[in-house]
């Protein structure tokens, strides 16, 4: 019933107007913006578990990615890796700072935890104006999307941004300098950094729809492997703490699924000339 409403719904969609069109974008909209509202009222209600344990989870030395750089540096006698303190604290310097990083917070937890919906909203509005062969080979883009911007999500916030506030608490000018972090700040570079990841983790998907579209091609990726290598470092630099390992830590992955990216257009392609050949049999 549901699939059937769905279809019908489409049907009616390729009939509108422009302006039925702007007014079915808009409910898309309305949706979108009403989930996001909810999980973040939700979010701001929730404000020990959110708050005291996720958003300032890593600026404490119990954190998870702590505890496991810990067992490891038993486990391969290294003492470095092990993080059992983070010189610094965290303040508010202003009369709003901290409700105003609460309603802040809670938005960006609200619209991460609903992005898999918003991105099904704007998928319906975009997906009538598809061909059917563009649609089925779309298929599962949602879930796809999704998961990659989950993963991206968790790359920046267990391994990101733990140890770039780990470097950025211990890097001093001069030991009498004490690092009193306002947590504007610290929030900020945390926001930055997980959505950051999570963007940057769509790289398969749009190099899907590019090779999909015929924009490009797997070859063209190769060739331009080396500029793409440079691209990736200056955005890791630009996203990340001036640290190298942080950088690193973030154009490793990308440049993965940058690889990934190659073989998913391999695949593309291959597929088109066997559909054509069956066209040339027939």
């Amino acid at each position: 019933m549901a699939l059937d409403q769905y279809r019908e719904e489409e049907e009616e969609e390729e009939g509108m107007s422009f302006l039925d069109h702007l007014e079915q974008l808009r409910w898309h909209l309305v949706r979108s913006i009403a989930a996001v509202l909810i999980f973040s009222v939700l979010a701001f209600l929730s404000k020990s578990i959110v708050f005291g344990q996720i958003i300032l989870g890593p600026s404490k030395v119990d954190f998870f990615t702590y505890r496991m750089l810990c067992k490891v540096s038993e486990a391969l006698g290294i003492s470095a890796l092990c993080i059992d303190e983070l010189p610094f604290i965290l303040q508010s310097r202003q009369m709003t700072g901290q409700f105003s990083m609460h309603m802040t917070s809670s938005l960006v937890v609200g619209l991460i935890v609903a992005f898999p919906y918003v991105f099904w909203e704007i998928w319906r509005f975009i997906s009538p104006g598809l061909y059917d062969k563009e649609r089925k080979a779309a298929r599962g883009a949602v879930f796809f999307v999704s998961l990659l911007f989950f993963m991206g999500a968790a790359f920046g916030y267990y391994i990101l941004s733990p140890l770039s506030i780990n470097f950025l608490s211990n890097y001093r000018l001069d030991p009498s300098i004490a690092n009193e972090f306002d947590i504007t700040s610290y929030i900020s570079t945390l926001v930055m950094l997980v959505l950051a990841s999570a963007v940057m983790f769509q790289l398969p998907v749009v190099i899907y729809f590019l090779s999909m579209s015929g924009l490009v091609t797997s070859g063209m990726l190769k060739s331009y492997r080396r500029h793409a290598v440079v691209i990736i470092l200056v955005l890791s630099a630009v996203i990340t703490p001036p640290d190298v390992i942080s950088q690193l830590l973030i154009a490793m992955p990308i440049l993965v699924l940058y690889e990934a990216g190659i073989m998913i257009a391999k695949r593309l392609e291959k597929r088109k000339r066997e559909e054509e050949a069956l066209i040339e049999n027939d």
